[in-house]
């Protein structure tokens, strides 16, 4: 794919969604961080549902502190993996508090250090809280990557790698929220949505549908 079509894809997908952020709903980039590691195999929409309530009385590393373990997995157990996720945001609020003045890092390493955050998710906190132009490949975004012809590759490493090369400047801050979304409504893993596209002509795929 030449960096001609690249640029009119992010148009075009710019044109469609002028402003894209993520689902999670946060209101701080501590929210937005459990919000991510919640997120983990699951929906943005089971997510929200449970953090409505835990925020409300809880949205403080110290705050989840005081609610332990147990009063924590009382507000997230509709989520899958729930008690995972429980043991790791109460350590993770443990280490913001002792080493960060429970205030979430701007930076990958000390990201990467807490509990239950890897790479996507801290390039999702370094993208969405803190205006970094870093691009989180999730299962969305490795299937359009590959599928469409943008930046093909064998690992999710590969992909953003290849995408924080291939992708204009311009586009780089908003590029994994419009490749989510476009991953997650249209060009879906089953039967894409060619019919509908809006870079349908500029696709790579060569088992188009007519699907909308």
């Amino acid at each position: 794919m030449n960096p001609t079509i690249r640029t009119e894809i992010f148009q075009r997908l710019r044109a469609h969604t002028p402003q894209p952020t993520t689902e999670l709903i946060y209101q701080s980039p501590f929210e937005l961080l459990i919000a991510v590691i919640l997120s983990a195999q699951a929906t943005d929409k089971s997510v929200n549902k449970a953090t409505q309530n835990l925020f409300r009385v809880a949205n403080t590393p110290q705050k989840i502190l005081a609610l332990g373990e147990a009063g924590l997995k009382d507000y997230i157990k509709t989520i899958g993996l729930y008690n995972g996720k429980a043991a790791n945001i109460i350590k993770t609020c443990t280490l913001l508090v002792e080493k960060h003045n429970a205030i979430v890092p701007d930076e990958r390493t000390a990201l990467e250090a807490l509990p239950g955050v890897g790479r996507k998710t801290a390039n999702v906190i370094l993208n969405t809280a803190f205006g970094q132009p870093t691009i989180a490949v999730d299962t969305h975004i490795f299937r359009v990557a590959n599928r469409i012809g943008l930046a093909p590759g064998k690992t999710v490493l590969d992909v953003e790698k290849k995408l924080l090369k291939v992708v204009p400047d311009e586009f780089k801050h908003d590029a994994h929220h419009w490749l989510i979304l476009h991953g997650r409504y249209t060009c879906i893993a089953r039967k894409p949505r060619c019919g509908s596209c809006v870079i349908e002509d500029l696709c790579e795929y060569k088992l188009k549908t007519e699907a909308t």
